[in-house]
């Protein structure tokens, strides 16, 4: 079960910040893990594991007009959440390496702009290995497979590159499919022996033809059939958070819909390189691939 539990409190002369964490665990939920304080006047840093959400609201006492992050080199939109909070959720990639960085947050008003630093120390997550055996072709694909792989992703990169630029949900976030969990984001799969890069979502495996649900409100960006992930559906749900579903039996869904939280987009399939029914299911949050189970109890009210 997923508790969201404060980060940190910091007041300043007309901000005050307020974070939340969500820590990926194996399983069929996320549950949490208490982290520390601002790196302000010697506090300690804000903090969280590779692949976790960090939740940030930013009270403002002026006519603030916008709020904009950056981490990493990546960018962070934030919305508006009243007449003088903002918040955005800060993506720690899986793969980013442990130790303090920096997020600048910049804060624009009738008065001018102004920049607060906040230190964030990443914390390696216990990523495990994962053993898999597949037809030679799925391993090993020939050059016609190589090169409709390579334009498959360039068309997911360009998908992730061009954010839809106001937030589409509201309410909290819900998990597409009930089924088995098999904490399987992260880890550093090892097919026929050979070392692949880390898996970059979540399985659940569940009977052929579940019906899936859209995790919240968004647009559907991309439904193609990829050699890997299969059919395969991505929302957009705004501010570069994407949600992304594998190997799916049917697709309910076309590229353009605008789609509702709890919509049935989709069922549970085997297509692409998969072992058996389940969901491959993913996040993506301004470049960073991050534990889609973070976002179940994010410290979202309903509107």
């Amino acid at each position: 079960m997923v508790r969201p539990t404060l980060l940190a409190l910091l007041l300043l002369p007309s901000v005050v910040a307020i974070a939340f964490v969500e820590t990926p665990l194996s399983g069929s939920t996320t549950a949490q893990e208490p982290a520390s304080s601002p790196n302000v006047d010697g506090a300690p840093p804000l903090s969280g594991k590779q692949g976790q959400i960090l939740y940030l609201r930013v009270k403002v006492e002026d006519h603030t007009v916008s709020v904009l992050g950056t981490l990493l080199g990546r960018r962070i939109p934030f919305f508006d959440i009243s007449e003088d909070e903002f918040a955005a959720l800060v993506g720690i990639d899986m793969a980013d390496v442990p130790g303090t960085v920096e997020l600048m947050v910049e804060i624009t008003s009738p008065e001018g702009t102004r920049q607060q630093s906040f230190a964030v120390a990443v914390a390696a997550e216990d990523f495990r290995d994962q053993r898999l055996t597949l037809p030679k072709d799925q391993v090993d694909p020939d050059a016609a497979a190589l090169k409709r792989i390579t334009r498959e992703r360039e068309k997911i990169q360009s998908v992730f590159g061009s954010p839809t630029p106001e937030r589409l949900w509201k309410e909290p976030f819900v998990v597409p499919v009930d089924g088995v969990v098999t904490g399987a984001i992260g880890s550093r799969r090892i097919l026929n022996g050979q070392p692949r890069n880390q898996h970059n979502g979540e399985d659940i495996a569940a009977p052929l033809g579940t019906p899936l649900k859209a995790t919240n409100n968004g647009l559907v960006r991309m439904v193609d059939d990829h050699f890997f992930s299969g059919r395969s559906v991505i929302l957009d749900h705004g501010l570069g958070l994407y949600t992304v579903y594998s190997h799916l039996q049917t697709v309910k869904v076309k590229e353009g819909d605008r789609i509702e939280r709890g919509q049935i987009i989709g069922t549970v399939g085997k297509s692409g390189r998969a072992t058996g029914p389940h969901l491959h299911w993913g996040a993506w949050l301004n470049g960073s691939r991050v534990n889609p189970f973070s976002l179940m109890k994010l410290p979202i009210e309903s509107p």
